[in-house]
């Protein structure tokens, strides 16, 4: 492998650093988002459920009106059914965004109980091949645990999801204006 061109690298570098401010804000704002959704954790999840219902129904809009273009990729009926979906979808969460991420939990919930039931069917099927069985086991629980909790109480599912998801975007938006100010310095360079 050749080392790259000494010429193309200080440009590349240079652009970089001009647009350090483009990160910094990417930063700032998921240091907002994360510090929100970890003081109102219900509205968080209502947001972000809100901001989906946004994208699918814009998503489905447009492929309604890809259905008048003579060059799409799929038949006529599968774009309009995935349009009518999307623009369903997108309507139910913007109206009701609670219920929607509700319910897309109750999904993630039925997804690790099931998968959970797997993995300790697996780790029994193949008990004598693998040494340390128990922790595929234990997995296979805690999926099937943290799955009941979810269908138990999920308001209280979505608020634990929730926070998780604003320590990510806490952490992200840290490393991101750190990142940021590391390329500023390229520019200054």
């Amino acid at each position: 492998m050749s080392a790259p061109d000494e010429r193309v690298l200080p440009a590349a570098l240079d652009s970089l650093g001009r647009s350090w401010w483009v990160l910094l804000l990417y930063g700032l704002l998921a240091v907002i988002f994360g510090v929100f959704a970890l003081v109102s954790p219900l509205r968080a999840a209502a947001a972000l459920a809100w901001a989906i219902g946004i994208m699918a129904l814009a998503e489905g809009l447009v492929s309604l009106f890809a259905l008048f273009d003579r060059r799409q990729g799929v038949s006529r009926g599968w774009l309009l059914l995935y349009a009518l979906l999307s623009i369903v979808f997108g309507v139910l969460t913007i109206l009701n965004p609670l219920a929607t991420a509700s319910i897309l939990l109750l999904l993630v919930a039925a997804w690790l109980i099931v998968g959970g039931i797997y993995r300790i069917v697996i780790a029994i099927r193949i008990r004598k091949q693998i040494e340390g069985e128990w922790l595929l086991i234990l997995t296979g629980v805690l999926g099937i645990v943290l799955g009941a909790l979810f269908v138990a109480s999920p308001l209280g599912g979505l608020v634990v999801t929730t926070l998780w998801v604003g320590i990510g975007a806490l952490l992200y938006g840290v490393l991101q204006m750190v990142v940021a100010f590391r390329v500023r310095g390229l520019k200054q360079r």
